[in-house]
């Protein structure tokens, strides 16, 4: 080997390792300053405790649990249907039809769209198209404002594209010799996909779908508009009420108190609690993944 193949090999080396190192010093950079500020702040009393005194003071609890509520509805709405679209793609659909290259090319797309033009489309097509004529054929006024519900079902199309690539990655991953093995045995092609290729693709599906769920547990500006508020005594009693979020409590601690410099603890353990929810999920998906590998 040529002396400037080994100086080009040993720089590409150097480059990759710096850059994984950098990653890495920046993700315990971002979780140590956290921790120094507001890691005393995270207390029982602070996850438990509803916010007091234009949330200046108190705890978090309806964020909390509102964002539970609403990764749960979202994980409920958007995991099946974009499973079952992946399914179609790499099952049923010719891959060089007009229309597999048409939903691939809105997946696509669908992916690169900021977040703030979901939650406008949220109001537009949620609320004030479905929402308003739910409630003009129920003769309700429930479901033509912001809520848990709307909230969720944007999210879950903000996810979808995730859900969908991860989904179709695990389901080409599984060997094409399995699949004509199960059908020159007489299995149908549905018993084939359901006995053969979903449990081969179990793992990298719950993975897909728990970091869609993850990116979704943190995102603000796309529920902006279709149903986080401000600030609630109350839990939702429904999924057509209003809600608080982790994300958008953060937002409001940091821009729209009356004192932000006295909300600045707030705001570091609320950061915590947030990054630890997100960190919890992806554990949770690594959990998953190794007991089903381990069977």
């Amino acid at each position: 080997m040529s002396l400037n193949k080994r100086l080009l090999g040993f720089f590409a080396v150097l480059l990759a390792t710096t850059a994984a190192i950098a990653v890495v010093g920046i993700i315990l950079g971002m979780f140590g300053t956290f921790l120094f500020n507001g890691g005393t702040g995270v207390t029982w009393t602070f996850l438990t405790e509803f916010p007091r005194n234009s949330n200046t003071e108190g705890g978090i609890f309806p964020a909390l649990a509102g964002t539970t509520f609403l990764v749960l509805l979202m994980t409920i709405l958007g995991v099946p249907i974009g499973t079952a679209t992946a399914i179609y793609l790499t099952e049923f659909a010719k891959q060089d039809s007009w229309f597999a290259r048409s939903v691939r090319f809105a997946v696509n797309t669908l992916a690169g769209v900021p977040s703030i033009v979901f939650g406008l489309f949220g109001v537009g097509f949620f609320i004030q198209f479905m929402g308003t004529n739910i409630d003009g054929a129920l003769g309700t006024s429930s479901f033509g404002d912001g809520s848990l519900l709307w909230s969720a079902a944007t999210l879950a199309v903000l996810t979808l594209p995730v859900v969908i690539v991860a989904v179709e990655e695990s389901l080409k991953a599984v060997p094409r010799d399995l699949r004509e093995a199960s059908l020159a045995l007489g299995a149908t092609r549905w018993q084939t996909i359901t006995k053969v290729v979903l449990p081969n693709s179990v793992t990298g599906i719950l993975t897909g779908s728990i970091l869609a769920v993850g990116r979704g547990a943190g995102e603000v500006a796309a529920i902006l508009f279709v149903g986080v508020t401000y600030s609630s005594e109350v839990l939702p009693n429904a999924v057509t009420e209003k809600f608080m979020h982790l994300g958008y409590h953060l937002f409001v601690l940091s821009t729209q108190s009356p004192d932000v410099d006295k909300t600045l603890p707030l705001q570091y353990a609320t950061t915590i609690v947030l990054l630890g929810l997100t960190f919890l999920l992806n554990l949770t998906a690594i959990l998953i993944r190794s007991r089903l590998r381990k069977r």
